[in-house]
Order: structure tokens, then C-alpha cells, then sequence
């Protein structure tokens, strides 16, 4: 039996500043489980994360958490919720220290003595934050402002992560053991995922559901392990080659089936 949805969203239409950027936007994750978002630049991918976390209102639609209706609430009336972001860009707290941005990501919880538990089971999953501890967060190098902002999520003790380009200017290297400690929350913790990557070989193998979305709308879903078997996923995704005859059938045959 199928895990219920812990993130229900319906119909669900958000503008970026002017420009209508998530258009009918329907797609549920269920509790427990990992999905990824894939798409072009300019798709409406940070926009519909920015939606479900309440940095952008919606236009209509319904965005539904562990059964109670979120969309258009407050941020911080989300996180208690259990519903947390990791920004594009990381957006630590450059001046504070390490350990006062993981405070930072506590700011919610009011069980002192749990907070303090979870500060050293983040710096579990993230051994240089430890030894950075005292350091201010601006001076890390962007593999670890990386860490810090996953670790400053985890602070929220959600049940809900979504995660906005965690390889975003990362090595191979760091984004390898970033996607491996992702994994890792996501069996030890049971903490729900939802990941938007430009990075879709990495993103399709650590994911148990993926959804194409394409100006504003999701064009493709299913288990990723049916994505990856897709020719069309296969050449504009993962940069397969195919022959040339039967790439310019699939182009036109993708088009007219996805819009």
C-alpha cells in the first residue's frame, strides 16, 4: 500500500511579480518518500517552491499539508507546521556564527533542551559544522554554506524539506556527498523530500517520484525509474544522444504531447 500524501497541491496558479509562473500546477508527495522537480530555466520551479512555503501567495488554488490547507499562511506559521525551505543560494546568516544559524533555524521551537539534542545530531550529518561552530557562516566556503542550510532546516525538526539547486555551484565532488547525506535524512529521519535540481542524473537517482514542469505546468510525472527509461527524459534530460531522423520524430511527437 502506497504511503499518504503528506503534500496535496491543486489547480495551483503563483505570478513572479508580473509574470504568471506556476499555471494550474497539480501534484501530491507522499510521507516518507523523496520527489524531484525537473525543468528548463525560467520553468516556474523556485516560484512554485516560494508558493508552498509561503514567501509568494498563491493566485488560487489549494496547497494541502498533513491534511490542513497552508497555501496563502504565513511563513513562519508554515515551519511550525513542519513545512521547511532550503533557499537557492543557501542564504545563511553571513555575519552570525554557525552555531547561531542553527539557532536561527530553532527560532520556532520553544523545547530548549531538544533543540540542544539536535544541534549535535545535525552536526552528526555535518562534522565540519562542529568544528566551524564558532565561525561566522559568511566565511564558509559554498559546499559548506550548503551544509549549514540544510542543517539550519533540520533545526525546524520538520517533516518536510524542500530544497530550491542544492548543487548549485558545487563541485562534483561536495554535491555527491550532499545528495548522499539528503538520502541519508531521508532513511534515518523518514523526513519528506522535495528537490528541484538542475542536476537530473543526480536528481532522478536519489528521488522516488519526479515531475516535469515546463511554463508553469507539469508536463510529466511518474516513479523516476519509469523517467529514466523515457527517450524524450533520456535526450533533453540526461543529454543521451539518439539518431538524428528519430530525435527530430520524438521532439515534435514530446511537444504535441506535453502541451
Amino acid at each position: 500500500m502506497s504511503a499518504p500524501a503528506l503534500l496535496e497541491v491543486l489547480n495551483l496558479e503563483a505570478a513572479y511579480g508580473p509574470i504568471k509562473a506556476v499555471r494550474g500546477v497539480s501534484l501530491a508527495v507522499p510521507e516518507g518518500r523523496i520527489a524531484t522537480v525537473l525543468g528548463p530555466n525560467g520553468a516556474g520551479k523556485t516560484t512554485l517552491l516560494k508558493t508552498l512555503s509561503g514567501i509568494n501567495d498563491p493566485r488560487r488554488g489549494s496547497v494541502r499539508f498533513a491534511g490542513a490547507e497552508i497555501g496563502g499562511h504565513d511563513p513562519a506559521e508554515i515551519v511550525r507546521r513542519g513545512l521547511v525551505q532550503v533557499p537557492e543560494g543557501r542564504e545563511v546568516f553571513p555575519l552570525l556564527s554557525v552555531r547561531e544559524n542553527l539557532l536561527m533555524g530553532a527560532y520556532t521551537r520553544g523545547d530548549r533542551d531538544a533543540v540542544a539534542r539536535d544541534i549535535e545530531q545535525v552536526q552528526a550529518y555535518f562534522p565540519i559544522l562542529k568544528e566551524r561552530a564558532a565561525q561566522a557562516a559568511g566565511l564558509l566556503s559554498g559546499g559548506q554554506q550548503q551544509m549549514l542550510a540544510i542543517a539550519r532546516a533540520l533545526m525546524a525538526a520538520p517533516r518536510m524539506i524542500l530544497l530550491d539547486e542544492p548543487s548549485l555551484g558545487l563541485s562534483p565532488k561536495l554535491t555527491q556527498e550532499i545528495f548522499a547525506i539528503i538520502r541519508r535524512i531521508n532513511r534515518e529521519r523518514g523526513t519528506t523530500l522535495l528537490l528541484v535540481e538542475q542536476n537530473a542524473h543526480l536528481a532522478l537517482d536519489l528521488a522516488d517520484l519526479g515531475f516535469i514542469l515546463e511554463n508553469g505546468r507539469i508536463v510529466v510525472e511518474g516513479p523516476c525509474a519509469e523517467l529514466r527509461e523515457r527517450a524524450d527524459i533520456q535526450e533533453f534530460y540526461l543529454g543521451l544522444q539518439h539518431d538524428a531522423g528519430a530525435r527530430g520524430e520524438r521532439r515534435w511527437k514530446r511537444r504535441k504531447s506535453w502541451h
